[in-house]
């Protein structure tokens, strides 16, 4: 650990970037923003930042109109929030991120961001399923790279996993976790184990669910139905939809792999037909409902 291990994260003073401009991403910068924090939304596409500020701006011009939030709010919030490339991504104490889930891909990021902090930030990774030690491998110091698993959506879910792997050092897990309950978040300690806590308790939710469909048992209609009445919130399909369907197929294969072919674990092959048919649920139009128009990305 560099001379900085007790890190504190008040608004007036630190500054975060959130590397990643999808659903998650955004959500994530958006919550930042609303506690106070001058935030950076970054992304190697141009398209997605513009995406996402468009679909922030419109709903917080909804919020503005049903008399949510005034528009001086607004206009806090939108001078707290900017935009970057990777090219112009500035030294920050805390960095997120939250790109595609592919290790080569986090571990790529993280080399850069180090590079460009110095060692004298966090690295937060906001993986779901991806071993936090092996993605702080590569770096110089991996004591400083944390997990920050935020959930969709992340303005309205209150839990984040706060993970730490082998390396990271307690200090750092401990900032992080405070400034998730300053943020209004209710962070958990979780271990660097499969699925960390949640996806690994949730994966029978969804792997049940497709198998009584593959089976014809039931329609997913019919599914989303039941465990709906039943007081979830959403029912499987509905919710793998809206994470992503990509995504939690992504994190149902990642649990398989590292649980060595564990059965309970396996992979479904009327999910992996949508995600190769690219339909990965709202951010496309179309999952195992349709939706018109698509969601932001």
């Amino acid at each position: 650990m560099n001379e900085r291990s007790d890190l504190h994260f008040h608004p007036d003073t630190c500054q975060i970037a959130v590397i990643g401009a999808g659903t998650m991403g955004a959500g994530i910068a958006d919550v930042f923003v609303r506690a106070g924090y001058t935030t950076y939304l970054c992304d190697a596409s141009e398209a997605a930042v513009n995406h996402a500020m468009e679909a922030w701006t419109a709903r917080l011009k909804k919020d503005t109109e049903r008399g949510k939030i005034t528009s001086e709010t607004v206009a806090e919030w939108e001078a707290r929030l900017l935009t970057c490339t990777p090219d112009t991504l500035p030294q920050v104490q805390l960095y997120i991120e939250a790109i595609v889930e592919r290790p080569d891909a986090k571990q790529q990021l993280f080399d850069r961001l180090e590079e460009l902090a110095g060692g004298n930030a966090i690295l937060a990774t906001n993986t779901s399923s991806l071993p936090v030690t092996a993605l702080a491998r590569t770096l110089r110091h991996p004591e400083r790279l944390v997990g920050m698993h935020f959930f969709n959506p992340a303005l309205l879910m209150p839990l984040v996993e706060v993970i730490s792997g082998e390396a990271t050092h307690p200090d750092v897990a401990q900032s992080i976790f405070k400034l998730a309950q300053h943020i209004g978040k209710r962070p958990v300690m979780v271990r660097d184990e499969p699925g960390f806590l949640v996806n690994r308790v949730a994966r029978p939710y969804y792997t049940e669910s497709l198998l009584v469909v593959e089976e014809q048992t039931a329609s997913l209609e019919q599914v989303d139905r039941l465990l709906e009445s039943r007081g979830f919130r959403m029912g499987p399909f509905r919710l793998m939809d809206l994470i992503g369907v990509d995504v939690n197929f992504s994190v149902t294969s990642s649990l398989h792999e590292r649980f060595y072919g564990e059965p309970r674990f396996r992979p479904s092959r009327l999910q992996a037909r949508k995600v190769a048919a690219g339909q990965h649920g709202r951010k496309t139009g179309l999952g195992f409902y349709r939706y018109d128009p698509p969601s932001a990305p």
